[in-house]
């Protein structure tokens, strides 16, 4: 694919998917936190008790959990990832999460530019989304499954 820089979040599942990308492309991965999720279970609480504070956060983009950021200032965070990479030379991939990934498109689109699903279903595992500097170019594809 000619990729030429591979960037992934500190959290462990992004970390073992960006690992054979790595080694296909004869890149080092480089750990970036700007990619991490907004929100992640740690087991302090019940997994409904998670998932109904996820669904909190992702209905008000400004409410700010336990963990001190909230859906607009994870989009944010990552929209500010993706401005700083035009200094790479060529593609970039970068290994995510579905959550952070849908609150960038949020900023970048608005919720009516987004599929009508992607806001309730989330992300696929494994999807991927293509930019070209902030333009979005695809969303959430998953014809590399097949």
């Amino acid at each position: 694919m000619g990729l030429h820089a591979l960037y992934s979040s500190p959290l462990r599942c992004a970390r073992e998917t960006a690992e054979p990308i790595a080694r296909a492309a004869g890149l080092p991965v480089r750990i970036d936190s700007h990619l991490r999720e907004r929100l992640n279970w740690d087991g302090t609480k019940t997994f409904d008790a998670f998932l109904a504070d996820w669904d909190r956060s992702t209905q008000d983009r400004d409410l700010v959990l336990g963990n001190g950021e909230s859906s607009r200032s994870a989009g944010e965070r990552l929209r500010a990832f993706l401005a700083a990479l035009p200094g790479e030379r060529g593609q970039v991939a970068a290994v995510s999460h579905g959550g952070v990934t849908t609150d960038l498109l949020r900023t970048l689109l608005g919720d009516d530019g987004l599929p009508p699903h992607l806001i309730e279903e989330g992300i696929p595992s494994c999807a991927i989304t293509i930019f070209d500097d902030l333009n979005v170019i695809a969303i959430a594809s998953t014809g590399h499954f097949s």
